[in-house]
């Protein structure tokens, strides 16, 4: 996050960040920075890193979870239709929102979180009717879900095909938008989801044992499986709200973390949660300083790097099943 603050082209270096952050503490400590340095720091890029720590822990906790729950390396948080939710109630603002507000631009966020977490329902409701809440039942419905709602979104983009760059800018995620307002509205659901994230390690353990292991020890695993889901899909959903769709940091992150402490889910969920903070703080500096002074989409970054690891995950998945 010190790296993330102090990158950028206003050039402010780490010690000054550090001597800064200590002048508004009570240790006499006198800022060196100007007045348009403080405001570059304050209002721009503290902002963007810590929002950024935000999402990025938020994907890789659900990652986690969703991995736990559905005993799946590959699974990732936007596996019950979270993903597609937030394009369509993005894209529904994008299109017609000029016609509610003046600025629809402010009302993305919240369509955004409202979208996913209503494709989320709506996959559960579905795999609970039809597969009587298995896993199978719950990853099929969420694939059949997400194409609905990937099909209506194409259709309505297809009708305004002047806010498609406006629409392929948010899909592709980004932080540059982000500001304290953001942080804040955000934080709510994030430390809501992350408490019972973090106070489901336990349980996630036992999951992992099989569900009649579960039952055996006495754990309704069906309660305890809509608990962590509904709780990875809130974190899936604040973080989509407010950053635009990230791909593969709820795979690569965990993965990573599980080969350093192993399987047991009450160190991968806290441990999942710092480094996937750390992991796309780093990424979005890579994202704004590649080709500066233009900016890559963060969404994209994540692919160049994710897609390769996803394919080695791959392969370790089936050389194990073999």
């Amino acid at each position: 996050m010190l790296a993330g603050v102090a990158s950028g082209v206003a050039a402010i270096g780490p010690v000054d960040i550090v001597a800064a952050a200590l002048s508004r503490l009570p240790f006499g400590v006198t800022s060196p920075l100007n007045e348009r340095e403080t405001a570059v720091l304050v209002e721009l890029r503290l902002p963007r890193v810590v929002l950024g720590a935000l999402v990025g822990g938020l994907l890789a906790a659900a990652g986690a979870a969703y991995q736990g729950v559905f005993r799946n390396p590959l699974s990732d948080p936007y596996l019950l239709g979270a993903a597609s939710g937030a394009g369509l109630g993005a894209t529904i603002v994008m299109v017609y929102g000029e016609t509610l507000v003046a600025d629809p631009g402010s009302l993305i966020p919240a369509a955004a979180f409202t979208g996913a977490i209503l494709g989320v329902a709506a996959a559960w409701t579905l795999g609970s009717a039809a597969g009587g809440g298995s896993t199978a039942g719950l990853v099929l419905a969420g694939v059949a879900v997400s194409s609905f709602l990937s099909a209506v979104q194409t259709f309505i983009q297809m009708t305004r095909i002047e806010n498609l760059q406006r629409i392929y800018a948010w899909v592709f995620g980004g932080l540059a938008r982000g500001g304290w307002a953001d942080v804040w509205g955000v934080a709510p659901y994030a430390l809501v989801s992350v408490v019972v994230l973090l106070g489901c390690g336990f349980l996630l353990d036992l999951l992992a044992l099989g569900d009649e292991k579960a039952r055996s020890l006495g754990v309704n695993a069906t309660a305890a499986r809509l608990v962590v889901v509904a709780a990875a899909s809130l974190a899936t959903a604040a973080a989509v709200s407010v950053s635009g769709l990230i791909g593969f940091v709820g795979i690569v992150v965990p993965h990573m973390v599980r080969r350093l402490v192993g399987t047991g889910y009450r160190l991968i969920l806290p441990m999942s949660l710092v480094s996937g903070a750390a992991f796309l703080v780093l990424v979005d500096i890579g994202a704004r300083t590649v080709i500066a002074p233009a900016e890559l989409p963060l969404g994209v970054v994540t692919a160049f790097l994710g897609a390769p690891f996803f394919l080695v995950i791959l392969r370790t998945t089936r050389n194990r099943g073999t």
